[in-house]
C-alpha cells in the first residue's frame, strides 16, 4: 500500500473513531469501543480484523506468546485501543513493538477515555511518533 492511501485509509479510520466517542463518549470499557469501532470502520466498507493473534519470531521458532492486535484495517494499520485515564510511554512502546513483530508500517493508540478524541489519538510511524 503506498504513502498516499495509508494516509486516506488513516482519515477514514480517525474519523470513524470520533464518530464512535461523539456517540458513546468517555467512560466506557475498552471493549464498548472496540466492537463500536469494528463495527463503524465495516459498515464504511473497510477489512477489519479483530484480536488478531501476533506470535514472536525468535531464533526460527514461531513463538505464540498471548500478543493480540486490537484491530487490523485493511491487513496494513494496527488500531491499539484503550479507555484508560492516560496513556503512558510503556503504551507507546507496546505498539511500537506490535509494528515491529508484524513488519507493519502504521499504527494508532487510541485512548476513548478523553473529553475530545483528538487528544486520545497517536499515530506511530515505523516506530516513530507523529
Amino acid at each position: 500500500m503506498t504513502t498516499t492511501e495509508l494516509n486516506v485509509l488513516s482519515k477514514v479510520i480517525v474519523d470513524s473513531a470520533m464518530k464512535v466517542h461523539s456517540a458513546l463518549g468517555p467512560g466506557l470499557l475498552e471493549s464498548a469501543y472496540h466492537g463500536c469501532l469494528l463495527h463503524e470502520l465495516r459498515s464504511r466498507g473497510l477489512q477489519v480484523e479483530s484480536e488478531v493473534v501476533l506470535p514472536v519470531h525468535y531464533h526460527g521458532a514461531k513463538i505464540e506468546l498471548g500478543y493480540r492486535l486490537d484491530l487490523l484495517v485493511e491487513g496494513e494499520i494496527i488500531l491499539e485501543l484503550k479507555s484508560i485515564e492516560s496513556l503512558l510511554p510503556i503504551h507507546t512502546a507496546q505498539l511500537i513493538s506490535y509494528l515491529r513483530l508484524s513488519g507493519r508500517k502504521l499504527g494508532f493508540l487510541m485512548n476513548f477515555n478523553v473529553l475530545h478524541m483528538k487528544d486520545g489519538i497517536k499515530r506511530i510511524v515505523n516506530g516513530l511518533e507523529e
